[in-house]
């Protein structure tokens, strides 16, 4: 055992070393229990752990699984990506009681958006879940975006600006930690980073103008934490995508928008990554570029997976391709944020929780968000046909989506069909017989096919009744035309509410 300078053993570094990097990594797991493996590395030092849909099967038994994570370690981070109406992971399997962003952008009342944002951080610090992956401050300033669209507050840069300002402050206010995302801003591609890697050719202008204003002001709001996006921003980085880059993640994140916060890693098994560099290589780069946190346990969910990159960062150090000092700070940040989530909890009592309750509000919200135009009895024999396009693995395609079941509760003849791309009108109008067509739709700009069978059915059903639970782009059509500007479970209700007349 060597001694090295002030005492310290070579020994001790070398611990000191493999617990900062089990302390930046944010794994998955799968079950609804915590596996034998994760309690003991959270006992080693691991500080975070990420939670899917998977791992959830009601408010009790999260509760109950967080409660097993903490008696490890009191002040784990547990975080998960809530962000309310078409992402949820607490009712991934009915669909969220919240709208999303873009229906709250709809509305434009950040007294809104700042209560619906402490409503989901209640029920989540009630589950002992304590960082949110959320909310998205990106503007979706491309109409063709494939994976942000109605997760992003709007196309236009204030506004998406004061709400996402409304919904860290909301969401903190519960004692959970915002996690701002994607940095430096998703909102202009046309290509889902799980899949590829894609690339925003702005200039340096724009950039400021645009993408980055909504960072500034969450920033300002005091967001804990910020998530970085697997683009490739030429302007700012012609070679490596922002969660790679020093240039982004320390240049303009740390020193020019001065944030001091934890910043956390898009999920590291995304091909934009791991397609390209791999998760070690990445992870190592990740960190020596500034990030603090590694995202991972969307698809890679095991022991091994935690072995392989707190072995990466260990080796990159010990080869000098990763400063010490650096891994140092960045698991100084992780726990630093753990120490902030131990006293919200304890300053949030159960008594404060509930007296800050709305547990209505999210319905609310969705109500306030539909634009209807013309005008249409109400239906009292409707067929619901819900044009249904593929899922994009953000949202993933486990968690229900339209208007049919919403509407069977208020007319319980009400009956249904789903149909992909390949589908005819006249499919749905010889399964609708003589019922009006309802006709459901997710972002119709986007899928030619759609709005193909749209026309077709209007025009040989003039009163069919029509609902974009999408980006609504496409010209209202139909005797009914309403948006809902989502797809959670509280925008199909708040429709087919207006539908049946109730």
């Amino acid at each position: 055992m060597t001694v090295l300078a002030h005492g310290v053993t070579s020994s001790d570094a070398d611990d000191e070393l493999t617990r900062d990097a089990l302390a930046v990594l944010q794994p998955g797991f799968e079950g609804t229990t915590a596996p034998a493996w994760l309690l003991r590395r959270i006992g080693q030092g691991l500080t975070a752990v990420g939670l899917f849909g998977r791992n959830i099967a009601s408010p009790e038994q999260l509760a109950a699984l967080t409660a097993q994570l903490r008696a490890e370690r009191d002040d784990v981070l547990v975080a998960i990506d809530e962000e309310g109406g078409d992402v949820t992971r607490l009712e991934v399997r009915g669909g969220s009681s919240f709208p999303g962003n873009l229906a709250l952008g709809a509305v434009d009342d950040t007294g809104l958006t700042r209560d619906v944002a402490r409503e989901l951080g209640r029920r989540l610090a009630e589950c002992g879940v304590n960082l949110n992956w959320a909310p998205s401050a990106d503007v979706n300033s491309n109409p063709d975006n494939p994976v942000i669209g109605v997760r992003s507050f709007g196309a236009d840069t204030h506004l998406a600006a004061r709400h996402t300002a409304a919904y860290v402050e909301g969401l903190q206010a519960a004692g959970v930690a915002a996690c701002t995302k994607h940095f430096p801003g998703h909102g202009d591609t046309n290509v889902d980073s799980h899949h590829a890697l894609p690339r925003i050719d702005a200039d340096l202008d724009t950039l400021a103008a645009r993408e980055l204003v909504p960072f500034k002001a969450a920033i300002e709001a005091g967001t804990k934490a910020v998530m970085s996006a697997h683009i490739l921003v030429p302007a700012l980085d012609p070679t490596r995508p922002a969660t790679l880059s020093p240039q982004i993640l320390t240049g303009l994140l740390r020193k020019e928008l001065g944030y001091e916060g934890l910043i956390v890693t898009d999920g590291m098994e995304m091909n934009a990554i791991a397609g390209t560099y791999g998760i070690e290589r990445g992870s190592v780069l990740a960190i020596a570029a500034g990030a603090d946190a590694i995202c991972v346990g969307g698809g890679l969910a095991d022991e091994a997976t935690v072995l392989r990159l707190q072995g990466a960062l260990v080796a990159a150090v010990r080869e000098g391709a990763l400063p010490a000092e650096r891994l140092a700070d960045a698991a100084a940040r992780v726990r630093a944020l753990a120490s902030w989530t131990r006293q919200a909890r304890a300053a949030a009592a159960p008594g404060a929780q509930q007296e800050g309750s709305a547990p209505g509000i999210g319905l609310a919200a969705a109500r306030r968000a539909l634009v209807i135009t013309g005008t249409a009895a109400p239906v009292g024999d409707p067929y619901v046909a819900t044009l249904a396009p593929v899922a994009n693995i953000a949202v993933g395609d486990e968690t229900p989506w339209g208007v049919a079941a919403e509407l069977a509760a208020l007319l319980p003849g009400t009956a249904s069909g789903v149909y992909a791309e390949g589908a005819e009108a006249g499919d749905v109008l010889a399964a609708a017989g003589g019922r009006t067509v309802v006709a459901v739709v997710r972002d119709e700009h986007r899928h030619p096919w759609m709005a193909r069978v749209l026309d077709a059915l209007i025009e040989a059903r003039p009163d069919t009744v029509v609902v974009e639970m999408g980006v609504p782009r496409a010209t209202p059509r139909g005797a009914l035309h309403i948006a809902t500007h989502g797809a959670s479970r509280v925008c199909g209700t708040a429709a087919a509410e207006i539908i049946a007349g109730a």
